[in-house]
This record gives structure tokens, sequence and C-alpha cells, in this order.
């Protein structure tokens, strides 16, 4: 029977002891993003170049063909910032630190410490969300800089912060499986390819109304497409609450999925070794 099961008060002992481990794996990352911020410099350039070239190509054409009160026949640019801020947080992790740790032989010797094996994952994505959480403001400061602004206000603007972070490390669990189950830096370097599918089948660059056909209706099941709409909502609408509920719901669901393979990736490497 372990103390925290004996002693007075051992259920908030057990839990300051998995903060304390968080915060140690977590320091550790976190001080590996400030090292090298080289590495969020190509995390940039996808959505810089797709936000510039959306909107010049696009911008003209799509506030004209809009159904008449629809606000992206107001501001397409406006519509185009999301796309840009999930491609900017998709598959940004501490993977790659992870495949060094496992080539290197110190996830093993972490192994062998009382350390809780949860938090070897939990906090790589604490520096996870410091990344996210720069990029993002990296791509609404650009977005504000062409004159996109938050119909919600200032709380808007957290919110939509949240739910970028928040998508950001859901999808987290994908890249954090390809290196626990591989080990190898190419593979999780690619694993953001997986993404591609489903960011293109969205109403990346029309909205909805103006898709037909069968990408219309893959669009509809894709979470993608939900998360853009609630960042619009957002960025357009004001407060739609359905809108972000079907955002934050298409986030949780894939969190479940990705943490789920993610940890149980992690529990069969600390079996095997």
């Amino acid at each position: 029977m372990t103390e925290a099961a004996v002693a007075p008060g051992g259920g908030l002992t057990h839990g300051v002891g998995f903060l304390t481990d968080i915060a140690t794996i977590s320091r550790r990352a976190v001080r590996s993003v400030v090292r090298e911020p080289e590495y969020l410099i190509p995390a940039l350039i996808i959505p810089v170049f797709f936000f510039v070239v959306n909107t010049g190509a696009l911008e003209s054409f799509v506030e004209g063909q809009a159904p008449s009160g629809s606000n992206v026949g107001l501001d397409y640019r406006a519509f185009q910032l999301p796309v840009a801020i999930i491609f900017a947080v998709t598959g940004i992790s501490r993977a790659s630190v992870l495949v060094i740790d496992i080539q290197s032989g110190y996830l093993d010797r972490m192994l062998v410490t009382p350390i809780r094996r949860s938090t070897l994952l939990f906090g790589l994505m604490v520096a996870d969300i410091v990344m996210a959480l720069g990029l993002a403001l990296f791509v609404v400061a650009m977005g504000l800089g062409f004159g996109v602004w938050f119909e919600t206000g200032f709380l808007g603007f957290l919110v939509f912060l949240l739910l970028a972070i928040a998508w950001s490390i859901a999808y987290s669990g994908i890249p954090y499986t390809v290196a626990l189950r591989t080990g190898n830096p190419a593979a999780v370097n690619s694993s953001f390819l997986i993404f591609f599918p489903f960011a293109f089948l969205t109403p990346s660059f029309l909205p909805r109304e103006l898709m037909s056909g069968w990408l219309r209706t893959v669009a509809a099941w894709n979470p993608v497409t939900y998360l853009m709409e609630a960042m619009r909502a957002i960025l357009f609408e004001g407060w739609d609450g359905l809108m972000i509920l079907k955002g934050a719901a298409a986030i949780v669901g894939l969190a479940i999925v990705t943490f789920y393979i993610a940890f149980r990736s992690l529990g069969r490497r600390v079996a095997t070794g």
C-alpha cells in the first residue's frame, strides 16, 4: 500500500507530486524551445504563405460571389485568418525532442526513476502550449496588420487563442504516437502530412454555402470544419454559442482519440523498453 493511500491528505500529496513531475519535465522542454527558436520559423512560413496568396488571389472573387448578407462578403481576410492559425499550430510538438531522448537512451534513464509515466508526455505538452501560443499570437498580429478585427472584442480574442491552443494540443497526440512507436525523426516530421487532407476538405477557401457535391458532404463530417467555423464566428458574428460549442466538441473528440493512442504507445514503450 502506498504512502499516499494511508497518510492523511495522501490524495493531495499524490496530486502535488504529479504536478511536480510535470514541472520537472516541462522546464527542460520549454528551455529547449527557447534555445531553438529557429524551430518555429518553418511553422510560420506555411500559414503566412497561404494567407497572403489566398487573400491576394481569391479576395475579390469570393467577396463578389458571397451570398447577400454573408460576412465573408465583407472581409475575406478575416475569413482566412482561422485557416492561417490552424496551419500554424497543427503538428507543433516536442515529439522531435522525444525521438532524440529515445535514441540517446535518456528516456530509458527517466523510466527507471520514480517519475510518473504519464507526465513524460504531459510535461512536453506544456512546452507545446508555449509554442502554440507564440505562433498564434504572431499570426493574429499579422491579421491585425491586414485590418482584421474581432467582433467579440478582447474576450473573443482570448477565446480565439484558447481554441487554437486546445486544437494544437489535441493534435499533438499524433506526432507523439509516431515518435513513441517508431523512434524515427523522419517519421515524426512527416506526421504533419496526415493533416493536409483534413485541412483542404473544409471550407478553407469558400464558405460551406458556396460548396457543392461530395466536397460539401465531406466537409460536413470533417472536425476541422467546425473549428474553422467556430473561430470565424468569433471574428464575424459575435457570440454564436452553438457554433463555438461545435468547435469545442471537435477538439475534445480529436483529443480523446489522439491522447488514447499516444498514452497507449507510451505504455507499450515502457513495457517493452
